[in-house]
């Protein structure tokens, strides 16, 4: 079955706003009591709260079409989900499918999220200092969400329990396809897979504005068997995140991210290119990320965790990438500093901490025919934990050109604290066992007078071969 519904050229008549709501649920459930169909948006502007979508079902966007939704918060009601790293209750998705399969959201149109009242929403909260719950949408999941203070945050505001809804996201879900369409403007994470299986992502472009909070543009978290192509990110935090799970939360599920392409996508602005966690407690493994160009994202490849994360990293495989205009090309952070406790803390220590289950593991990263231009503060930052060194580092054919003009300070290579300042504008090393760095020029502008050592060398390394 299909259905076909014509959008509205004006999405106001006077001051009232003609909401399509009850027309789009409608067509929906029309199509799932009859097992699945399409449901074809053309020309025009549909205006909408939530939308949740059943198995079976294949909403197409024309080209001249966009659904955007009402940024009324209540409307978003809580769901059981996982909101960075921890199954909790939050604020219904925009677009919500859980345990379904054989989903398509396709099309050359546009899906808008309408997420500025909901960025400064949260500005006005950061502005007021505020650090507890206080509208009736966040007492509402602060009293469900009971030990929220106790539960881990990567900077989003779990504080505030006001859990901003991704624009997207598929729960317990497979077989999805996600082809062409523009996603733009999320409150939160733009898009969001958690728990899913066998999906591919193609053509789709996230794009969220630069100072916008949290706006990440793809997050795979705890899923297996992905494949992303020929995709583009614009965003406003990392642009394709792999996560799974925070924490002992993490743990406790222990489900990993693996078995994911990263092939032929462009990643422009964000916080970083191709982000591993920091929500890394279930592991990650088995990723592959190829033929990818990466530009103004401060960061390329970004391996991001601390002490209490959890986790195995392992066999992390990054070939014939282009990356230009970034602070650090490549970084392997297990001090990293946002939303932990003060720099005083254990978590932060140079010196060897207790192993347990929530020390992360990372090993066997692999790194190839990477040419990096106008690296504006480092070369790489590649730091583990004295307890847990970094196991099995492979730099292979690589150029890293530094930058000699926009230069900034070697602090800004990677979000950490505890660390003392890095010597230099070269490869940070620290706490790793097996290095091997090959055929592999760091190149440092003639114009500036600088520390010119390719490779620093900080504290205990071990087994280390540069040819």
């Amino acid at each position: 079955m299909e259905i076909v519904l014509q959008g509205h050229q004006n999405c106001t008549t006077g001051n009232i706003i003609q909401d399509d709501s009850i027309l789009l649920r409608s067509a929906i459930k029309k199509l799932t009591s009859v097992g699945g169909g399409i449901l074809k948006l053309t020309s025009g502007v549909f205006f909408s709260g939530p939308l949740q979508l059943y198995s079976n079902i294949h909403l197409y966007i024309e080209e001249n079409a966009t659904l955007t939704f009402n940024a009324d918060f209540s409307l978003y009601k809580p769901v059981w989900t996982r909101w960075e790293g921890v199954e909790c209750w939050a604020m219904h998705p925009l677009i919500f499918a859980s345990k379904a399969e054989n989903i398509t959201i396709a099309g050359s149109g546009h899906i808008d999220g309408n997420g500025e009242p909901w960025w400064n929403s949260l500005w006005q909260a950061k502005a007021e200092k505020r650090t507890h719950p206080k509208y009736p949408y966040e007492l509402q999941l602060a009293d469900l969400n009971k030990d929220y203070r106790n539960q881990p945050s990567g900077g989003g505001g779990r504080e505030l329990q006001f859990l901003r809804p991704p624009l997207i996201q598929f729960l317990n879900c497979k077989n999805i396809t996600l082809q062409n369409v523009t996603l733009q403007n999320s409150p939160f994470w733009n898009t969001h897979f958690a728990f899913c299986s066998d999906c591919t992502i193609t053509g789709v472009h996230f794009i969220n504005p630069k100072e916008a909070p949290n706006t990440d543009g793809l997050n795979i978290d705890s899923c297996s068997s992905i494949t992303i192509q020929n995709c583009t990110f614009d965003v406003g935090d990392d642009c394709l995140g792999l996560k799974s799970g925070s924490g002992e939360d993490g743990i406790r599920i222990n489900r990993p991210t693996e078995n994911i392409l990263i092939d032929s996508c462009t990643m422009k602005n964000g916080h970083g290119g191709v982000v591993i966690g920091s929500e890394t407690a279930g592991g990650i493994n088995n990723i592959k990320i190829t033929n990818c160009s990466m530009e103004e994202t401060d960061r390329g490849l970004r391996i991001k965790t601390r002490r209490g994360r959890g986790g195995v990293i392992e066999n992390i495989r990054l070939e014939h990438c282009y990356m230009k205009n970034i602070l650090c090309p490549l970084v392997v952070n297990c001090y990293y500093g946002p939303g932990g406790p003060k720099s005083s803390s254990p978590i932060f220590s140079l010196d060897p901490q207790p192993l347990s289950a929530t020390t992360p593991k990372i090993q066997n990263i692999y790194i190839s025919h990477l040419i990096a231009e106008h690296c504006r503060a480092a070369a790489a930052f590649i730091v583990g934990l004295p307890e847990q060194p970094i196991k099995n580092l492979y730099i292979s054919e690589c150029k890293f050109i530094l930058d000699d003009i926009n230069i900034q300070t070697t602090e800004l290579a990677a979000m950490y604290r505890g660390l003392p300042k890095a010597s230099g504008r070269g490869v940070r090393l620290r706490n790793i066992n097996g290095i091997i760095i090959n055929q592999t020029k760091v190149i440092f502008p003639t114009t500036v007078n600088e520390m010119r050592e390719p490779y620093l060398l900080e504290s205990n390394i071990i087994d280390c071969t540069l040819q």
